[in-house]
């Protein structure tokens, strides 16, 4: 039973290959419905009210805000007929000749081995080596808990900003229920452990602690929330994300950052065009593994200086920040369409890389090529699946 998850942004080119698949109509009658935007800065009694319509409309032409467990379950239910999924098992071994060993099934040998397994990857871990080899820390990290919707939201979002820190509430329109996003700067990275949830919390508690009382309230759920999440906001730098018969997708082999960098289109961009090369290539990997990187190379520097403009953005770093976030906003959603995504171009790198965002629009491949069986290890469905 899926909760929801939070919520993820599909732009123009993760827009387009979900039409290619047919799920494009599912997807948009899940969109959040998120449409408006009240901002509270902090030692501010007055709130800045700003139009997202119009501001999702300024950054990209084609946008769709989405529960992240309700876009996992479109795309699994769309391809479930035909690739098998294996749900509670993990890789722990691969062999250069493609053995895949698993904690709980028996060994099995794939043509390709492809990790789709998130920042915190399992097969980059094991094709590659330690992932502090390959993360960068970018000063912030962030929290998601789930809450019930006390507030009454119906299609806004509540946002606190301060030096330092930010916190937002959000809902959908099919939930009845609320997320709250925590956002803060850290001066280095925290010993905290990844499994220590009350660590995390404690936390959340310390950076956001008397910001306001609706904040206040947030924080006194984390003991009650049935979903919680906590993470650095850390970015993946690899020269190559392909070894042998394995190669990574997405937050596995070029995160530009949770939560501030557009990493789910990135991910579905990535997708499709490892999809295609394979298809291109008949299914040699040799060929198509080193076409995909070529191909996204320039996607994935991009999301990843776009990530960091968007980490300034959000966790403002001065009061000046915090009264530019919030007047920019209310200011672009003032603006005819035009005049807002003109501004949006000139003022953020990620405006200007979502709808820059080009993929080749592949041909169907030929029946005689094709790449075998192939393992994914995913975490879009916390699961794997084996085609």
């Amino acid at each position: 039973m899926t909760t929801g998850g939070h919520a993820v942004d599909l732009f123009r080119p993760a827009m387009e290959i979900s039409e290619k698949m047919g799920v494009l109509p599912r997807v948009e009658e899940r969109a959040t419905g998120t449409h408006r935007m009240t901002v509270h800065r902090e030692r501010s009694r007055r709130p800045v009210r700003a139009d997202l319509s119009k501001i999702f409309g300024a950054t990209s032409d084609r946008h769709v805000e989405i529960m992240r467990d309700d876009l996992s379950e479109i795309y699994y239910d769309t391809t479930r007929d035909d690739v098998e999924y294996v749900f509670g098992d993990s890789i722990t071994a691969i062999s250069p000749d493609g053995e895949v060993r698993f904690e709980n099934a028996a060994p099995r040998r794939y043509d390709l081995v492809i990790g789709a397994d998130g920042l915190h990857s399992h097969v980059r871990r094991l094709a590659f080596g330690d992932e502090s080899r390959f993360s960068a820390f970018t000063g912030a990290y962030f929290g998601v808990l789930t809450l019930p919707n006390v507030s009454g939201l119906d299609g806004e979002l509540l946002m606190h900003v301060g030096v330092g820190r930010t916190a937002g509430m959000y809902g959908a329109r099919h939930l009845a229920d609320a997320r709250v996003l925590f956002l803060f700067r850290s001066e280095g990275e925290i010993d905290y452990h990844r499994n220590d949830a009350p660590r995390q919390k404690g936390l959340l508690r310390s950076a956001f602690n008397g910001m306001h009382p609706d904040v206040d309230g947030w924080l006194d759920e984390l003991d009650r929330t049935p979903a919680f999440y906590f993470d650095s906001i850390t970015q993946l730098r690899m020269d190559t994300w392909s070894r042998g018969r394995v190669t990574l997708v997405g937050d596995a082999g070029y995160c530009p950052g949770p939560a501030v960098g557009g990493s789910t289109s990135l991910a579905v961009v990535g997708a499709y065009v490892l999809a295609g090369e394979l298809a291109r290539a008949g299914g040699n990997h040799e060929l198509a593994f080193p076409a995909y990187e070529r191909a996204m190379a320039e996607h994935v520097r991009g999301s990843h200086a776009a990530g960091l403009s968007a980490a300034r953005t959000l966790i403002p770093t001065s009061h000046l920040g915090v009264q530019g976030l919030a007047q920019g906003a209310r200011l672009i959603s003032a603006l005819p369409a035009g005049a807002g995504r003109a501004l949006l171009r000139l003022t953020t790198k990620s405006a200007r890389l979502h709808n820059a965002m080009a993929v080749d629009d592949y041909p169907p491949s030929p029946t005689t090529a094709s790449p075998g069986r192939a393992g994914l290890a995913g975490d879009l469905g916390g699961g794997l699946g084996v085609e």
